[in-house]
């Protein structure tokens, strides 16, 4: 049996290998993306697009669908808000998520400043991005696999790769736990 974590996942959890964020571009998909996520993955609910009263009916729909696969469900936005929605802790920004108490706390970072930061504030794990090119920046600089290995064996807590993930490219990167908006769904 795995080891927990942190005592901040529900029900003996480990921190998933595997994460589903969402985003108005995979909506239409999340159902089905939900139902076929192998048991006890990462959903982080972000759907910063929605007004605020529909973005918490989205997130409770989603919530029982997570709830039901043994997800561990984290929001992003609204932070303080969390316990109240019933979810198992935060995303965002390491200044954001570090001040945090009693949930998961998932921070982002960019670059080596970023991780700093996030070992520091102790956070449960951080995303590290962009891994390679993504829908989300395009454009953008990327790590690539050199630069993501070289910023990830200076962390002290856990490391999510981020940035245009897909089972493909894990496997290239040999990275366990990784994150994708679109290589999910």
């Amino acid at each position: 049996m795995a080891m927990r974590y942190s005592a901040r996942v529900d029900h003996g959890q480990t921190l998933p290998d595997l994460w589903l964020l969402t985003d108005a571009r995979n909506d239409a998909a999340l159902e089905r993306t939900l139902a076929r996520l192998p048991e006890r993955s990462g959903v982080v609910f972000r759907h910063y697009h929605l007004a605020p009263e529909a973005r918490r009916r989205r997130f409770d729909a989603l919530a029982r669908l997570a709830r039901e696969g043994g997800h561990c469900l984290v929001l992003a936005g609204a932070l303080a808000d969390w316990p109240s929605w019933g979810a198992a802790g935060v995303y965002g920004a390491v200044e954001q998520v570090a001040p945090l108490a009693g949930g998961l706390r998932l921070g982002t970072a960019h670059g080596g400043d970023d991780l700093q930061r996030a070992n520091a504030a102790r956070l449960d794990a951080v995303f590290l991005s962009p891994v390679f090119p993504t829908r989300s920046h395009p454009g953008s600089a990327v790590l690539g696999i050199r630069g993501f290995h070289v910023l990830a064996q200076q962390a002290l807590v856990p490391v999510i790769a981020l940035g245009g993930m897909t089972a493909e490219r894990a496997q290239a990167l040999d990275w366990r736990r990784w994150g994708a908006i679109d290589g999910l769904c």
